[in-house]
């Protein structure tokens, strides 16, 4: 894909009609200053860009999926009613994960907690540990019983955690996000990323004694 946005409008004959705008690159900076000067069709590829990302960790702290796609749909309307104010701080995908999870942490307090419910993989766990517990199955009906019921069980066991806990494993573990990161979505220091991070792999650890073999650090 090329780096940078046509904004040329199609005349339905196969020609194009003058430039509405000028191009725009790919890289958040230029859409983000794009955004800032009312060119709202550069935040629809910020979305395009963050979407998947945001709805899958989202889903992993609320554990339904009407609840991460609201939750989704609401940040991105509520960094679009900031962008205004941003001013390149920090890296707008951490920016942006922080609108995130601070509402699904909201929600989560204002519900209470969703439990995780399903038996079978879901597609959308990527490439987390749960997600890696239900490979390998080779098509064997026992197997994949037993894979299935062992991803029960990590879901249940990140869903008990508190919501302190249980983000910074979905933010490390899912979304690969290293300790800065994780600091700068939660506005912590890196050392209580660190702890935290230790604190739930100790806990999942217990809930799945015999299950998986330890998480690395």
């Amino acid at each position: 894909m090329s780096q940078y946005a046509s904004n040329k409008v199609n005349d339905g004959d196969g020609r194009l009609d003058g430039a509405v705008e000028a191009p725009i690159r790919f890289d958040d900076t230029a859409l983000i200053a794009a955004c800032q000067k009312g060119q709202m069709h550069a935040f629809g590829a910020l979305v395009a860009k963050y979407q998947d990302r945001l709805f899958n960790a989202l889903l992993r702290m609320c554990g339904n999926r009407e609840d991460a796609a609201d939750l989704c749909q609401e940040a991105f309307v509520r960094a679009i009613e900031k962008i205004g104010g941003f001013r390149g701080q920090s890296q707008f995908y951490t920016w942006l994960f922080r609108i995130g999870v601070n509402l699904a942490i909201s929600r989560r307090r204002r519900a209470g907690r969703v439990k995780f419910t399903s038996l079978s993989p879901d597609p959308d766990l990527g490439d987390s540990q749960a997600a890696a517990l239900t490979a390998g199955a080779d098509g064997d009906p026992a197997r994949q019983a037993a894979t299935a019921d062992a991803h029960r069980r990590v879901m249940e066991a990140i869903d008990a955690l508190d919501d302190a806990h249980r983000v910074v494993v979905v933010l490390r573990d899912v979304e690969n996000m290293d300790y800065d990161q994780i600091a700068e979505v939660l506005a912590i220091s890196k050392g209580t990323v660190k702890s935290r991070l230790h604190r739930a792999r100790t806990l999942l650890r217990e809930k799945l004694a015999g299950l998986i073999d330890p998480i690395d650090a």
